[in-house]
């Protein structure tokens, strides 16, 4: 045998090269964590949604949702699931028709802070105004017969839940609104409805409505 033939008989096999080994475990790794990704992606799990939409201080009852399933996976716990409604529950802000249900967005009826209200608005409201819509009641205080004050903001923050539009010439395009505002306003509400103030319902400013 020569010596460059011992040499060779000599050297590892390259299957027990550590490098080798450690290349094989990084690709197989890199395999797993390509099939555990697809696999979570592919999870979903019963939760809420709205049916409709919901407005503040509006109660909320399983006939309000409807049971969907997606992959959340991480954020998962942000959403109400489905069966985990609970009695009493009042929505805490608005939630759009469609939109899965966050458990912050309800709240116990017992801490709700807003009441609801019908008034007429003297100059009508634009069509895009629906239910859920932002807006502001503006107040223009009576003077005398035919003559009012400088309009004035009245409530800043009110929601929309239904609107009914009088279309008719005795009904001069005014509007009558039911909406949400919070029950600090309630007393001025019903005081300028009271003393014949006219009051204006319109969009609040970035309400993007």
């Amino acid at each position: 045998m020569t010596a460059s033939a011992a040499v060779r008989s000599s050297r590892r096999p390259f299957w027990g090269d550590l490098r080798f080994l450690l290349g094989i475990a990084l690709v197989v790794g890199s395999v797993a964590g390509v099939w555990l990704v697809v696999a979570a992606s592919r999870q979903t799990e019963p939760v809420y949604a709205a049916s409709r939409t919901i407005v503040p201080g509006e109660a909320v009852t399983a006939a309000d949702l409807r049971t969907v399933d997606v992959g959340l996976g991480t954020v998962a716990e942000v959403y109400l699931g489905a069966d985990e409604l609970e009695s009493g529950a009042v929505a805490t802000r608005t939630i759009e028709a469609g939109e899965l249900v966050a458990r912050s967005a309800l709240g116990d009826d017992r801490t709700v802070r807003t009441t609801t209200l019908v008034v007429r608005s003297s100059i009508d409201v634009p069509a895009s105004v629906g239910a859920g819509a932002v807006v502001e009641v503006w107040s223009a205080p009576l003077i005398e017969a035919g003559e009012y004050d400088a309009p004035r903001i009245l409530v800043a923050d009110a929601t929309v839940v239904a609107v009914e539009r009088d279309d008719t010439m005795m009904g001069g395009g005014a509007a009558a609104l039911e909406i949400v505002i919070p029950r600090a306003d309630v007393a001025a509400t019903l005081a300028a409805m009271a003393d014949g103030s006219a009051l204006s319902v319109v969009p609040a400013a970035g309400s993007g409505r």
